[in-house]
């Protein structure tokens, strides 16, 4: 009688393994869309981080805040640090606040 060999089943390839293989992330998303090669502020990063570090996830909004006060002191040197950071953060609430900026200091037509 021949024998005949049966070559045992790769574990990485069972219906179990398939399962349980959790897919991979894709590619990662960034909002604050810096180019590629372009040197990143650092002394504006390690601002923001000690600013998150003092108040967390409401970090950016507080940068908002803070943004807004300087503004209505008509200071524009800690405006634009308070945005610079709220931009670091969350390029959507900095988003925000340039186009409140925008509209308020449209002039209204009619």
């Amino acid at each position: 009688m021949p024998v005949h060999f049966a070559a045992a089943r790769s574990a990485a390839r069972s219906p179990v393994a398939r399962i349980l293989a959790k897919p991979s992330p894709g590619i990662a998303v960034n909002d604050n869309d810096y180019p590629v090669g372009e040197p990143f502020p650092m002394e504006s990063l390690r601002d923001a981080l000690m600013h998150f570090a003092e108040h967390g996830m409401g970090a950016a909004k507080e940068a908002h805040r803070l943004a807004r006060v300087a503004h209505e002191a008509d200071n524009v040197g800690d405006r634009e640090h308070w945005a610079g950071i709220c931009r670091t953060l969350d390029a959507r609430e900095a988003s925000e606040f340039e186009r409140a900026l925008i509209s308020q200091d449209a002039p209204l037509i009619g």
